[in-house]
């Protein structure tokens, strides 16, 4: 059986990315930089996949060009370390977790997006 997660849209976890952001004064466009740099998608197209309600599991099958530094992505969330997620679905999502955590914790861009 599937995780309910790859079920529920984007959008409705979006706005809890954003708001946890935004408390620890980052912005929603850094949200954004963020998704499009895992994920392959303009702001455009991650602006309609949010608007359409668009289900996790379909958003990142359709993701134009999932960035291969993005297996640079280590450590824990939800404590189960990410390099040991077998789930590729599952994977993807907590990499975006992950990714969205650093930016809340003040980490740089540069080295979110592993530049």
């Amino acid at each position: 059986m599937a995780h309910r997660i790859y079920a529920t849209s984007v959008a409705s976890v979006y706005v809890h990315y954003v708001a946890k952001a935004e408390r620890k004064g980052r912005t929603q466009a850094e949200v954004d930089e963020i998704i499009c740099w895992l994920t392959g998608y303009t702001r455009q197209e991650l602006a309609e996949e949010l608007a359409n309600g668009t289900r996790f599991e379909d958003f990142f099958a359709r993701a134009p060009g999932p960035n291969p530094a993005r297996c640079a992505i280590t450590g824990t969330i939800c404590g189960v370390r990410i390099e040991e997620i077998d789930e590729p679905l599952m994977r993807e999502i907590r990499y975006l977790d992950k990714l969205i955590d650093e930016l809340a914790k003040g980490r740089p861009m540069e080295k979110i997006l592993r530049q």
